[in-house]
């Protein structure tokens, strides 16, 4: 299982672009595998990782995850194709629908036939993203266009699945998925072999599944949590994340985080390498002025 770090989903001493290449730069010279970056209501999360690519030489850099809805999957795909050549091949594209509460409440898009906008999407974009012609005739798509980005090699692309549907399309039209708040019972007996039997069913290679939680190492189990339950409530209640939850009969994001003293956090990792996630996505919560470092001194352990 390789292990990569969350960086830059939210303000902190690493969320300026400055900030982000040099925290990335350091995790580069530890010897993570990945670095993967939110996209929500700051930096553009693909143009910060065409920055950082030109700043770093050998780890990948993934988006966690951009939404779909609000840019076409042609503007998407040469966005991507750009960032891919700016860092000589090392980037991943992470795409989902986010949330209506998102993309209708306060964008004013509609939100109706998420699965159906999903499909049509990679129909478009998987193509252009292999350098292929994309012509595709849907409900919401109706394209036939080309992408010509030198230096681009193919762009692998990974989709944020939680439902059967989704996980249907992420693994006939998608390289895997990528998961937020979705703890191991879920991803072992829902994600996994659904999304396994879709990508066998299609022909396609084994699924990349990159699985990100919080995760912290302390000595004190139930102070973090509190921590981490107050500032992630957000999480609970969102429907995909709270359905995902409730399979995993956590009451909320405390719940599926991994969290405890360094052997307590190992064994939680050896369960997530066991149940076949192929990524785990360290979102570090700094609890205490120890913590990042214990966190970041484990999980290099596991490189």
């Amino acid at each position: 299982m390789r292990i990569g770090i969350m960086s830059g989903a939210t303000p902190g001493p690493d969320g300026t672009i400055d900030g982000l290449i040099a925290r990335t730069q350091q995790i580069e010279k530890a010897g993570f595998s990945s670095i993967w970056m939110a996209n929500i209501f700051g930096l553009d999360a693909i143009t910060t990782l065409a920055l950082v690519g030109r700043e770093t030489e050998r780890i990948e850099l993934g988006t966690a995850v951009v939404p779909t809805y609000p840019r076409h999957p042609a503007a998407i795909a040469q966005q991507a194709l750009t960032t891919q050549a700016a860092c000589n091949g090392r980037f991943t594209l992470g795409i989902g629908l986010s949330h209506k509460l998102v993309i209708e409440d306060m964008m004013g898009l509609s939100y109706a036939k998420p699965a159906r906008h999903m499909r049509e999407y990679l129909s478009v974009l998987g193509p252009l993203l292999r350098g292929e012609p994309a012509s595709f005739q849907g409900d919401e798509y109706r394209v036939n266009a080309g992408l010509d980005v030198p230096g681009a090699s193919p762009v692998p692309v990974l989709i944020a699945a939680l439902g059967d549907l989704m996980l249907k399309i992420a693994g006939t039209l998608a390289d895997g998925t990528i998961l937020w708040m979705t703890g191991p019972a879920t991803i072992e007996s829902h994600i996994g072999p659904k999304l396994r039997d879709a990508a066998k069913e299609a022909g396609r290679p084994d699924p990349r599944i990159v699985a990100g939680l919080p995760i912290v190492v302390t000595d004190d189990e139930a102070a973090a949590r509190e921590a981490i339950g107050k500032g992630l409530a957000m999480y609970g209640t969102l429907p995909s994340y709270r359905a995902m939850l409730d399979k995993e009969g956590a009451a909320g994001p405390a719940d599926v985080a991994i969290v405890g003293n360094e052997a307590s956090v190992a064994s939680q990792l050896d369960r997530m390498a066991d149940i076949g996630v192929t990524d785990f996505d360290a979102a570090i919560v700094a609890v205490d002025e120890k913590a990042e470092g214990r966190t970041i001194e484990l999980l290099a352990t596991r490189l």
